[in-house]
């Protein structure tokens, strides 16, 4: 399996992609392909005594920075290590793309390089976040700030597929977020996509779940519009940031709270790991033709290394392809959330 890193993308790189790439291929026997600045890969991997052997390079001398225009951006960059890893992936090159680099180009740059799957309108972001039973899939997370019930219902739909071929769930729950759990509650387009998501035959939809039951409320899919989803993922993100500077401080307040951090130490590591974005790699832009993950622009190392066990999991797993089968299949039963 052959997998492409954007090695100039994302706060740290190349460095913490290059070590990133390194840990991948070492760890999970897949064969990887650095696209970026040649002479900035290699300077990077002698500051930190790595060895690339095994490890393919492809010269890529311009960056997309996060501040431009991704369209444009996509369309004049054409030697940009996102644009030509891209180009690579569409062309069969590899299996699967992993980037850190602009979201908005990332998208974009697959929408229009690699295309999205037949029957997919819209591309969404699905980001796992942690839970109190289980992580769960949100979706969309940011690419789509308005959706029409149709999209809203190919979003359960790929995310389905997702979380019992990735995540390993059994019978994947499907839930739409919304103000209230009936069925009638919210705004005219969630009460049709309600409908919508009921009539879906290739999902296991539980109904609507209102944003204070999202964390404890053991579902593995959770849809909602772009906008919806991101405010959920950034106050989710405040929040954990919260709790662990509110711990921190409450252990180290006195000497008798320092003893008692000791005797917690393994409980509360296992709680900061369960908060621990690096632990789940990237996002999949879910609705593209190929798999491509969409990491974290801070990720370090530890990141970039599970966003490629991540992007080897979708493939092995057969994601696309039963995407695209439960696409199909909600078009042959006349459900109409696949749009041509």
């Amino acid at each position: 399996m052959r997998i492409i890193l954007d090695a100039m993308g994302g706060d740290n790189a190349p460095g913490a992609v290059v070590q990133g790439a390194v840990l991948a291929a070492q760890e999970f026997g897949v064969e990887i392909i650095l696209v970026g600045d040649e002479e900035k890969i290699l300077a990077a991997a002698k500051e930190q005594s790595l060895d690339l052997a095994g490890i393919e390079i492809i010269h890529a001398g311009d960056v997309i920075e996060m501040c431009d225009d991704p369209t444009r951006a996509i369309r004049h960059k054409k030697d940009s290590s996102m644009v030509v890893g891209l180009r690579l992936l569409a062309e069969g090159g590899a299996d699967a793309l992993v980037s850190a680099g602009s979201t908005g180009a990332l998208l974009t740059g697959a929408t229009l390089i690699v295309k999205r799957m037949r029957g997919v309108k819209r591309a969404a972001i699905a980001t796992i976040i942690p839970g109190q039973k289980q992580a769960y899939l949100l979706l969309d997370s940011g690419a789509n700030t308005e959706c029409p019930p149709e999209m809203l219902d190919c979003f359960a739909t790929m995310g389905s597929v997702y979380a019992q071929k990735v995540l390993g769930r059994q019978n994947p729950k499907v839930a739409l977020v919304n103000n209230g759990a009936e069925e009638t509650k919210g705004t005219p387009t969630y009460v049709a996509a309600h409908q919508l998501l009921r009539q879906n035959p290739s999902i296991h939809f539980v109904g609507n779940i209102e944003p204070r039951d999202i964390p404890t409320g053991g579902v593995d899919v959770v849809v909602c519009d772009g906008f919806t989803g991101n405010v959920i993922l950034k106050l989710t993100e405040g929040l954990a940031k919260f709790f662990s500077a509110e711990l921190k401080q409450m252990f180290y307040h006195s000497f008798a709270t320092k003893l008692a951090a000791l005797t917690l130490k393994s409980g509360v590591s296992a709680f900061k790991k369960k908060l621990d974005a690096d632990e789940y790699g990237g996002a999949p832009l879910l609705g593209i033709s190929q798999v491509v993950i969409k990491a974290h622009g801070s990720s370090n190392a530890k990141a970039i290394k599970n966003a490629v066990r991540q992007a080897k999991a979708c493939v092995e797993n057969g994601m696309i392809d039963t995407i695209a089968a439960n696409m199909a299949a909600c078009k042959a039963a006349g459900v109409p959330n696949a749009e041509e």
